[in-house]
């Protein structure tokens, strides 16, 4: 919510007297109460850094939740339809889907270009600067080359192991710092909806972060516990299941690994997940050595330098030469 009405009011250009928010008492039950009074503070500090003062609907009036639960149906339904005349939900990536949401509300806003000029003027002036929009954790990045954070496992890069990182927790990504210095950039993750409250069940993991570890116990992949949120493609995870049921499971873990030890060493991700799919389209079982052939880089012939070491009377020239005095 911070980051949202942060950008909201940094795009109007000024701040209104009053926040009015929902009574969120049926939300804040579930929380501890540490939690909730933590929230509460920190949204006492964000209008008090806007100067706003904060409000909420009064209970039991209907027309003051249905005048926002109202315009937030609309924007759902033309999003929906702006989706529908694109002809696909699919985006590469969270900042194109965010790009699409903006046009779809810019478009809506445009309509309303002239009421609120007339409103802006009422409006105060901004601070200086925007205020934190995230929270902040200490972590211990374990020999697993990775940390615990509010019941997700992140694994991060093995130069990373034995140190603390200062974590800035916002709602898409987390910032990773070392002392001073943003050292990594991780996607958040989020608890899978139906797990029981144990602890540790989620995870967020990149495979680069792992493979050296694997490389070495090629047998710990059978019974990985994020084993499945390892594999970068369908395709890998789709040669991984034909390779436990054609092969050994010592055979299957290593081929495995070598695979995913390819597109790590050779940066040909996508283009292994290609022929990792052909392969199995044809109905036959991924060959780690083929593949490695494959992929391998094309040789090429290491040319001939040939470096002359001047001798050194040649050095007596130059300090027989005159030398130009400074200007004064």
């Amino acid at each position: 919510m911070a980051e949202g009405l942060q950008n909201a009011l940094w795009a109007l250009g000024g701040v209104p007297l009053e926040h009015r928010s929902d009574s969120l008492s049926a939300a804040f039950c579930n929380l501890e109460q540490d939690a909730a009074a933590d929230l509460t503070e920190r949204y006492e500090a964000l209008c008090v850094h806007y100067g706003m003062t904060p409000t909420r609907n009064n209970r039991g009036v209907a027309h003051e939740n249905g005048a926002i639960e109202g315009p937030h149906a609309h924007l759902k339904r033309s999003l929906q339809q702006a989706l529908l005349l694109r002809g696909s939900g699919d985006f590469t990536d969270l900042a194109s889907y965010r790009g699409f949401v903006d046009e779809v509300v810019g478009h809506a806003n445009a309509r309303r270009r002239k009421a609120l000029e007339i409103e802006r003027a009422r409006l105060k002036p901004l601070p200086p600067r925007r205020t934190d929009d995230h929270e902040e954790e200490l972590v211990s990045v374990t020999r697993s080359s990775g940390f615990y954070l509010r019941r997700i496992f992140y694994t991060v890069p093995s130069r990373l192991i034995g140190h603390r990182l200062r974590v800035r927790l916002y709602d898409e990504r987390l910032e990773c710092l070392l002392g001073g210095t943003l050292v990594l950039t991780l996607r958040r993750g989020r608890v899978p909806k139906g797990q029981p409250d144990r602890g540790r069940c989620g995870h967020v993991v990149d495979y680069h972060h792992v493979i050296h570890a694997l490389r070495r116990k090629p047998m710990a992949l059978l019974n990985l516990v994020y084993r499945d949120q390892l594999f970068p493609r369908d395709a890998f995870r789709h040669a991984w299941d034909r390779l436990v049921a054609t092969q050994a499971s010592r055979n299957a873990c290593r081929t495995m690994v070598g695979l995913l030890a390819l597109a790590h060493d050779r940066a040909c991700e996508a283009e292994l997940a290609l022929a990792l799919q052909a392969i199995l389209d044809a109905g036959e079982v991924p060959d780690l050595t083929t593949l490695q052939r494959r992929f391998m880089p094309a040789s090429m012939a290491i040319p001939d330098v040939t470096v002359t070491i001047p001798a050194a009377m040649a050095y007596d020239a130059l300090l027989s030469t005159p030398q130009i005095g400074l200007l004064s």
